[in-house]
């Protein structure tokens, strides 16, 4: 079985296992993160979440809103689909016989989900090598382990294609996936890059509206006319269209920050959203 060590450990979170921990636990008593520790009393059914994916420091806060509405749920396989920043192998790509590596242990890759996955799906290659340096699945990673202290698997699936016809087919399959077994989807994305807050702000706010309607059409509309750099944009369609298909009949808006709320400094910002569909 092969290993996949870590790319941003270090860097975007702790490398140290004690470090890694108390800043995840300070991440959900942050100002902006939900305040409280988990398990959470949530009790609508959620199919899928949006979770923002920088630095814990930046986006962590934020992120933990999805997590704590889910984390009374046992979930036995999370599908995690990111875009695939750095352009490398497939154009949509999972991988099998695997074992993810990080500070708080080892997390296993579901390799029947995933064989089933490019089974039904001639859009996604098994291939390794696309996930080396991608950290939008990673930092997802750490937290889950935090807050499922069950023997969870996870489901990969990065995108270098986030066309809308490639979201449709692919959120359709993971949906056939997630029906199968007790799964929860989770798009991982953040929004506008590098903008001044109060335009980030604006910018975030028009595509985060078709989303909560769950508005494929709209929302790449919005996404085009106004350039609108959400990195992961297909993630947050295929995780649309697959919690449709489950049943999601919309989107909610746990919180919305940018880095500059986070950190003072405004001039220069990215959005982070968490989103839960029930």
């Amino acid at each position: 079985m092969q290993i996949r060590t870590p790319a941003v450990a270090g860097m975007f979170y702790p490398n140290q296992t004690e470090k890694l921990k108390s800043l995840v636990h300070d991440c959900f008593l942050h100002h902006y993160g939900p305040g409280k520790i988990p398990p959470t009393d949530y009790t609508k059914k959620i199919y899928g979440v949006i979770c923002p994916h920088a630095g814990y420091v930046y986006s962590g806060p934020v992120a933990c809103h999805s997590f704590y509405a889910i984390s009374s749920n046992l979930i036995e396989l999370f599908i995690i689909v990111g875009p695939n920043h750095w352009g490398i192998g497939c154009n949509i790509a999972s991988m099998k016989d695997c074992s993810w590596e990080t500070p708080l242990g080892n997390v296993e890759v579901d390799s029947e989900a995933v064989k089933e996955l490019s089974n039904i799906s001639e859009l996604v290659e098994l291939d390794f090598f696309s996930h080396t340096k991608e950290h939008s699945i990673e930092v997802q990673v750490q937290i889950l382990q935090e807050v499922f202290r069950n023997q969870f698997k996870i489901l990969p699936v990065v995108m270098i294609d986030q066309t809308k016809n490639t979201a449709i087919e692919l959120g359709r399959c993971i949906a056939t996936i997630a029906k199968k077994n007790n799964a929860m989807i989770i798009g991982s994305s953040d929004f506008t890059h590098y903008e001044e807050n109060d335009f980030a702000h604006k910018q975030d706010k028009a595509l985060i509206e078709p989303i909560l309607d769950m508005d494929l059409e709209t929302f790449y509309k919005v996404l085009n006319t106004k350039k609108i750099t959400a990195c992961g944009y297909g993630a947050i369609a295929t995780t649309m269209i697959a919690c449709k298909e489950l049943g999601a009949t919309k989107g909610e808006l746990l919180k919305y920050a940018t880095s500059g709320d986070i950190s003072g400094d405004k001039s220069s910002v990215v959005g982070y959203g968490s989103i839960i569909f029930t």
